[in-house]
């Protein structure tokens, strides 16, 4: 399903699941200026065609103790046989990171990393990171302050 194909209400109602995804269908119905029947099947049909992929909570890291965020840039070796599918399952398997993009420049990946503390951060690339042989370099940003953090795509 593309997006330039959904009406407004679609959009108003991916906008609204965006913003707060427990909401009744009667209370989405309401905002969307629709009965509860048809904003139930768009729904159904945003899930089917995975343009809503997941419901998920949002959960503050630093009331849990993940006090230190951490973008890094991985560079892998290029000889290395494997070395791609080695860190991506690394990164799969890893909870620590929460983010991983392969990237054009100077790096092949950032992964964003929430740890409790340095310390934990430096066990993190000990333990995991510098364990995969096809990593060449990782450079290291601490995350001073997030100056805007939003899950919402803007659909509308």
């Amino acid at each position: 399903m593309e997006m330039d194909r959904f009406d407004r209400a679609t959009r108003q109602i991916l906008e609204a699941l965006q913003a707060d995804c427990r909401q009744s269908t009667q209370a989405l119905a309401d905002q969307v200026g629709l009965s509860a029947t048809p904003v139930w099947r768009r729904i159904k049909e945003l899930e089917d065609s995975g343009v809503i992929r997941r419901h998920v909570a949002l959960v503050d890291r630093e009331k849990l103790g993940l006090n230190i965020c951490v973008l890094a840039n991985v560079s892998l070796v290029r000889h290395s046989e494997g070395a791609v599918e080695q860190f991506e399952r690394l990164v799969l398997a890893s909870r620590e990171i929460i983010e991983c993009h392969g990237i054009t420049g100077e790096a092949d990946y950032v992964i964003k990393v929430v740890v409790p503390d340095m310390k934990a951060y430096d066990a993190f690339l000990q333990s995991q990171i510098f364990k995969v042989p096809g990593v060449a370099s990782v450079r290291s940003n601490v995350v001073l302050r997030e100056v805007k953090y939003e899950t919402a795509l803007p659909v509308g």
